[in-house]
């Protein structure tokens, strides 16, 4: 008997714009209802309001994460009432979680010109691959618009959109960007929204195979913002560090996955055990100077799928997410 050839190809992998295009559409048509505003800049690029000079909301936020993960991702809004009173969790799948989060949602590109500066995140990063990421990744696409979420409470200047558009090869009028400022309810969704990815990160810079992380979920409760951006930053980083659960599932050995739900909590930190806030501020404000093993989930499960086995590491703090919270 021959074996079929076609067998043996790969499943060719999905394009992360066109995953994400429909979902823009649709924000774009139901931006009054969603209390988002959507404009032109001079250049003719689309710019999404999420949270500037409009209110934004919830929902927007919710769309907007989906947004940020090509359209592979699911982000939905749970009760529990694991944090009380805080009292819902925004809660994250994904068909490929490492295209999903690492490819599209990760905020990685650096953008700045004068005084502004946005670290951007969505489709359109796997459009530009400004990032070393992509080689490891091995992963390229192509479209003829693209979409990034900027976390920034201020409008991009003309540079940024050039330099947006010069890099994804496509006119400025084909380019969409998203402003989600973290003192607002979408940006705070949308943040807290992440914690799959800060996983999938953390997973990466242990080393551990991104080739063998099948699938994954994650949930983190959602905190009320805060007008101080400080304070707004901190919150939506305790909700992942003391109150994000993870779960994994990897192939190949038992011994790595136990390795892995080992090696990845928060708490393997030597920065944890104090709001964000309080850490951020200990290192004059310094982002750089925070231990990167810090930005994890509280809690992973990890399950090994050829042996039927999992491992759990971690655990909930919830007097901090309460103290972060202002409960």
């Amino acid at each position: 008997m021959t074996a079929d050839p076609q067998a043996a190809r790969p499943a060719p992998r999905p394009s992360l714009a066109a995953g994400a295009r429909p979902l823009v559409a649709a924000l774009v048509a139901d931006a009054a209802r969603l209390r988002l505003a959507v404009s032109r800049d001079p250049s003719g690029a689309r710019i999404v309001d999420a949270g500037i000079a409009v209110p934004g909301g919830i929902e927007a936020g919710r769309r907007i994460a989906e947004i940020c993960m090509g359209g592979l991702g699911r982000v939905a809004l749970t009760p529990s009432d694991r944090f009380s009173p805080w009292s819902t969790l925004v809660s994250v799948s994904a068909e490929d979680p490492v295209l999903a989060c690492l490819a599209s949602q990760y905020a990685g590109w650096s953008l700045a010109a004068g005084d502004f500066f946005a670290l951007g995140s969505g489709p359109g990063r796997a459009v530009a691959r400004v990032e070393p990421l992509f080689a490891e990744l091995g992963y390229a696409d192509a479209a003829d618009a693209v979409t990034l979420v900027l976390e920034t409470a201020q409008m991009p200047p003309g540079a940024v959109v050039a330099e947006i558009a010069a890099r994804s090869g496509v006119p400025a009028e084909a380019v969409t960007l998203i402003l989600t400022p973290t003192s607002s309810l979408a940006g705070t969704v949308q943040i807290v929204a992440r914690t799959l990815e800060v996983a999938l990160h953390k997973a990466h810079a242990l080393h551990f195979p991104l080739e063998r992380i099948v699938d994954g979920l994650a949930s983190a409760p959602l905190p009320p913002p805060a007008p101080d951006f400080l304070a707004a930053m901190g919150r939506t980083n305790d909700a992942v560090l003391y109150g994000g659960e993870v779960h994994l599932f990897v192939a190949g050995p038992a011994e790595a996955a136990r390795d892995l739900a080992a090696r990845l909590p928060s708490s393997t930190s030597r920065d944890h055990g104090r709001p964000f806030a309080d850490v951020f501020a200990g290192y004059g404000c310094d982002f750089y100077k925070v231990d990167a093993m810090l930005f994890s989930p509280a809690r992973v499960t990890v399950s090994a799928l050829e042996h039927g086995v999992s491992f759990t590491a971690g655990g909930f703090a919830p007097d901090l997410v309460a103290r972060s919270f202002g409960g």
